[in-house]
């Protein structure tokens, strides 16, 4: 096997990586975003908004990603357009967001409300008792330590998702697998590339999986 080709491809392969990282960071914090708010909703006494948060979460947990990700890039357009008239592209990269957002939210919601149900509700009960809100109890007392509690698991499941962005070539999108499998082919040595590509994914996922235990027993402590 001859590695010699992949310096000069390292460029490309650089841009590459860029393209998971976006993709992987946008997923992550819109997804935390949305899966908060489903999960306040799960947890709320009206069981109209825990109902409909239930059947989000299930279903999403239900169908694998690559249809998530083919459905939004094939079917939304259409939708889009019975609903404007217009034809309304929203891209490759657009799509795999949104893919990953909507899909991650339904994970990052039972993490959140796992992390809700471990504080203490005496701690709710003191917050009413002071005057404060629901809103307010929940912004400034319970998801502060919850998030903190969850920290390693939220880690944990963004480096799942790094490692499901290689889902994008589905789509077109070039992202470091892709990029790394296109510049094989381009000389032939595509071998070498892949086995590249998967030390290089093999390096990140360890490293941040041991920082992120290392975080876990410094939390716990």
């Amino acid at each position: 096997m001859d590695f010699s080709g992949i310096i000069p491809a390292l460029p490309g392969l650089w841009n590459g990586m860029v393209m998971t990282l976006q993709l992987m960071v946008m997923g992550v914090v819109g997804g935390i975003v949305l899966g908060t708010i489903l999960a306040l909703m799960r947890l709320s006494s009206n069981k109209l908004l825990a109902n409909i948060a239930g059947v989000y979460v299930n279903y999403f947990r239900s169908i694998p990603l690559l249809l998530v990700i083919t459905w939004f890039y094939l079917a939304v357009p259409f939708v889009l357009r019975w609903i404007t008239g217009e034809d309304t592209p929203i891209g490759a990269f657009t799509s795999c967001v949104v893919a990953f957002m909507m899909f991650e939210a339904a994970y990052f919601c039972e993490i959140v409300r796992a992390g809700v149900q471990s504080i203490s509700k005496g701690q709710m009960g003191a917050a009413q008792a002071l005057g404060m809100t629901y809103g307010q109890t929940m912004r400034l007392i319970i998801l502060p330590q919850a998030f903190r509690k969850m920290t390693p698991l939220l880690l944990q499941q963004s480096i799942i998702l790094f490692q499901d962005t290689s889902l994008v070539y589905t789509v077109g999108l070039v992202d470091f697998l892709n990029s790394a499998r296109a510049s094989g082919d381009i000389i032939g040595r595509s071998n070498e590339f892949l086995v590249f590509a998967g030390v290089v994914y093999f390096v990140i996922s360890f490293s941040a999986s041991f920082l992120v235990k290392r975080l876990q027993k410094r939390i716990t402590v």
